[in-house]
């Protein structure tokens, strides 16, 4: 099984670690804050009225993070059967709630760039990621440690956009992602991190709700996400 990293596998992990009554206690597990600034390029009418110039946001991130430090402090409260499972996963991340934002559009209208203004929001109840090079290796800690990560998801975004040339539009979609992330964490408590989000969603034509792919040009289906996050971690003393 290869090293995971994602909040997909915390469902067989959680059920590991609280299937024993012994660990119905608390562990003070590492909790990641990242933080930073994103461009969106929403390829379609909104790239038409703005050119090359992207919209900007911010990009977050709240994790508690089982690595195999977490998971070395509580060995003894792992079932023998699921110890070696547990050994082969080099890090777990739990967002502690799905309502949690990933990210934020937040740029407004400017004359200058098309005078079309765009404020939103994203969530992603579902997630996955596998480590394609590099990250921390089992039992033990690098301080120097750099991850490339390739990431899939669910995403539900909401997105204001008004404009003085484009129909106003109230943009709620479902969508799925793949992201590619480069982290490196300089110490036990700070890194960085940057890649791009390709984020595709049910079309939508601008001024409209329903499903209309007829012309696609007319409609916001794909977003290019550009970002990069400083990743503060913290301990947290956490109940199981």
């Amino acid at each position: 099984m290869p090293p995971v990293r994602s909040s997909f596998w915390q469902w067989p992990l959680l059920a590991v670690l609280s299937a024993s009554p012994a660990f119905a206690a608390t562990a003070t597990v590492p909790i990641d804050i990242g933080v930073g600034p994103a461009a969106y390029w929403f390829f379609g009418p909104l790239t038409d009225n703005r050119g090359a110039m992207p919209h900007f946001g911010l990009k977050i991130n709240l994790l508690a993070v089982i690595d195999q430090e977490t998971i070395k402090a509580n060995r003894d409260r792992i079932p023998a059967n699921y110890r070696k499972m547990a050994e082969k996963m080099t890090e777990v991340r739990i967002s502690p709630s799905i309502f949690i934002p990933e990210s934020f559009i937040i740029s407004p209208k400017v004359d200058a760039l098309g005078g079309t203004g765009v404020y939103g929001v994203t969530w992603r109840p579902l997630g996955v990621g596998i480590p394609l090079l590099g990250g921390a290796k089992p039992g033990s800690w690098q301080k120097s440690s750099t991850s490339i990560d390739l990431k899939a998801g669910l995403l539900i975004t909401y997105a204001f956009i008004y404009s003085d040339f484009l129909p106003t539009t109230h943009f709620i979609r479902p969508g799925l992602d793949l992201c590619l992330e480069i982290e490196a964490m300089a110490s036990k408590s700070f890194g960085i991190s940057f890649g791009w989000a390709s984020q595709i969603y049910i079309p939508q034509k601008l001024g409209e709700f329903g499903i209309n792919v007829r012309p696609l040009e007319e409609s916001i289906f794909h977003v290019g996400q550009a970002f990069l996050k400083l990743h503060f971690r913290t301990p947290y003393e956490a109940s199981f």
